[in-house]
């Protein structure tokens, strides 16, 4: 992973991040125990209050579990991905040792292999795509209540405010009301506590939003650039690289002629000394022809014999 920007532990980081969180907040929630005693459950004359912060807790809860999940998948992609670059150094052969079948860096190897076999072109900009659009529905509903978490504290506070000018004009009717007096201090202290609610879920929740954003773009970017360095070169075939292949291939026949051409020369001075020696030889054979020849009429002196014998 040394040439490809990529934090490996990025979602497991925000995972340890939500839980601290959690805890301290639960820890808050107890040390101000009647603070909030006070401002949720004490001298509530409906229950509109209890209903509309239950709904924002709701909401809030169903999303930060669909973040976790999310988080726990992107914590086991990128473990999954940080060993496939692995193997792609140290096993080449069987990159998909170990490697589960569904992840993405899996399937993305599949297909590059597909359509290499297929030959295929490889368009890596589409696959980026898809991908993305892919990763993008997995957030969908993280998406839509980090958008309408805010809206419900505003409607809480909208419909207190209503109950509080109900009792207003209650009090307007009457002289002295105790029970329209009662019901705007629950108005307001209900709208007092369903903004607070809303408002405080809605940080918390807007900030490991952003975070499984950034744990996504983290995840997708280093498939991408694992594509890019590790994959394309395996499967595609660029013009460049054509070129760049061919004029090193034009290189070594250039060598190869060159030795080609040394080899000639030296097998042509073999010739020549071979063409030398069979001349030394044929004028020894002619001598020794001449030598036999006397030999034999010095044998015929010798022992005293005619030509023909």
């Amino acid at each position: 992973m040394d040439n490809i920007n990529f934090r490996c532990h990025y979602s497991r980081n925000t995972l340890l991040h939500m839980f601290v969180l959690i805890v301290a907040a639960a820890g808050l929630a107890y040390w101000k125990w009647d603070l909030l005693n006070a401002i949720y459950f004490k001298d509530q004359r409906t229950e509109l209050g209890w209903v509309i912060n239950g709904t924002i807790v709701v909401l809030f809860l169903v999303g930060m579990f669909r973040m976790a999940l999310n988080l726990v998948g992107y914590a086991r992609e990128e473990a999954t991905l940080t060993r496939f670059v692995r193997n792609l150094h140290k096993h080449p052969e069987g990159v998909l040792r170990g490697v589960p079948e569904r992840s993405l860096i899996a399937q993305r190897y599949r297909t590059l292999f597909e359509l290499h076999e297929t030959h295929t072109p490889i368009n890596q900009s589409m696959l980026a795509s898809t991908l993305m659009a892919t990763e993008s529905t997995r957030s969908s509903l993280a998406r839509f209540v980090n958008n309408i978490l805010i809206l419900t504290g505003v409607f809480g506070t909208i419909v207190s405010l209503s109950i509080a000018l109900i009792g207003a004009s209650d009090i307007l009717e009457n002289a002295v009301s105790a029970s329209g007096m009662g019901m705007v201090i629950h108005g307001m202290s209900t709208a007092l506590s369903t903004t607070i609610t809303a408002i405080v879920c809605y940080v918390f929740f807007g900030y490991f939003h952003l975070r499984l954003n950034d744990a996504q773009t983290n995840l997708v970017s280093a498939i991408e650039q694992v594509t890019t360095s590790c994959l394309m070169p395996r499967f595609q075939i660029e013009t460049d690289t054509v070129l760049y292949e061919f004029t090193g291939l034009i290189r070594s026949l250039q060598s190869l002629v060159a030795e080609m051409a040394n080899s000639q020369k030296a097998f042509q001075e073999t010739e020549q000394q071979i063409v030398e020696v069979l001349s030394h030889y044929r004028g020894k054979v002619d001598d020794l022809e001449n030598y036999m020849t006397d030999i034999l009429r010095i044998l015929r002196i010798g022992f005293r014999l005619r030509d023909d014998e």
